[in-house]
């Protein structure tokens, strides 16, 4: 196996952040869901949409990521938006920003891997078989110290590379592309790679193509922001606008899922656990303490929860708590009650 394939349920994935990885739904039990309640969530009406959207913005060089979610909130006359993920003023790409109620699940997308096209400059020429060599190197677990101009506290940490793969090595300047954990400083690995082959290095260039479930593919830039906005409040035209904001179930869709019947959701948007009773189908390798999300069965996100149990546990039980909820997405009220209160004693 070469140094930088990872495997995942039996199947190899070179070159694939976490969030790619093959998934597999299992189901439980069945199950339907009444279409007099929720919907799903392309079809949320147009000022719903919004309010509970991501834009998949592509940053330009020179803003801050604080500057440019400022003008997409000013853009679309919204009272909150937030990044997930500070990119350098110099650095361009992929930058999601969640809008409104959408900001619940920053945390989530701001914890998920990247990948960035980088340019690398080294201080003195070097073989490429060399340059090659020493960068399969870097592959997996690598102690990072943020620099001293950084947002987070300097002390030693561990951060994951998942892949690096060099495009082109020509005189002095080295082109690749790196898939790592979230908080990895890309202008230290950089520096670390150029001290591992006794030539000295540093960032010229950097650009980030995914975070998380977001790639290239569906960005968007300011100019076509606003004509989309404009476009639905002088027109009424909501087509635009339906296309460059994205439903922020898209931002968790590098999480484990977990699909609920109808009568579930209202007592987890209240705040409850999870009960099994309550779980329609989920993803085959959900672990004891992992991150998930909660859907609907038509596709709504209804809360961030942390598993109780892993996935052979939820489909063998009958009873019992599954999931712990820790950040509710959903409205309260927007699925019936499905429980029965108990009455008070006298």
């Amino acid at each position: 196996m070469k140094s930088d394939e990872m495997i995942f349920d039996g199947v190899r994935c070179a070159g694939m952040l976490p969030s790619e990885y093959p998934r597999e739904l299992v189901q439980r039990v069945q199950a339907t869901t009444n279409p007099s309640y929720g919907c799903t969530p392309a079809e949320r009406p147009i000022r719903e949409y919004v309010e509970m959207g991501v834009v998949n913005l592509d940053k330009l060089q020179g803003p801050t990521s604080h500057e440019v979610t400022a003008w997409v909130k000013d853009i679309l006359e919204l009272r909150r938006a937030g990044h997930s993920g500070s990119l350098d003023p110099g650095v361009t790409g992929v930058q999601p920003i969640m809008l409104e109620k959408a900001t619940k699940v920053v945390s989530a997308l701001r914890l998920s891997g990247k990948e960035y096209i980088c340019h690398m400059r080294l201080h003195e020429q070097a073989p490429e078989k060399d340059v090659r060599n020493v960068c399969s190197e870097f592959v997996g677990p690598l102690f990072q110290m943020p620099p001293v101009i950084s947002a987070v506290k300097r002390e030693l940490r561990i951060r994951m590379i998942y892949y690096l793969e060099v495009l082109e090595v020509k005189d002095k300047s080295v082109l690749m592309r790196v898939g790592c954990e979230a908080g990895t400083y890309m202008r230290k690995l950089c520096h670390d790679i150029g001290m591992a082959l006794g030539t000295g290095a540093h960032m010229q260039q950097l650009r980030r193509t995914k975070t998380g479930p977001f790639r290239e593919d569906t960005l968007v830039n300011l100019h076509e922001l606003k004509d989309a906005y404009v476009f639905w409040k002088e027109d009424g035209d909501e087509s635009c606008l339906r296309r460059v904001v994205r439903p922020l179930e898209e931002g968790l869709a590098h999480l484990p899922r977990i699909i609920v019947r109808d009568s579930a959701i209202d007592a987890v948007c209240q705040g409850a656990a999870l009960a099994v009773p309550g779980i329609v189908s989920l993803e085959k390798s959900i672990r004891r303490d992992d991150q998930v999300c909660i859907f609907s069965l038509k596709g709504e996100a209804v809360s961030l929860s942390r598993a109780l149990m892993d996935t052979e546990e939820m489909l063998s039980s009958e009873h019992g708590l599954a999931a712990l909820t820790e950040r509710v997405i959903m409205v309260a009220g927007t699925y019936p009650q499905g429980w029965k209160s108990k009455p008070r004693e006298t």
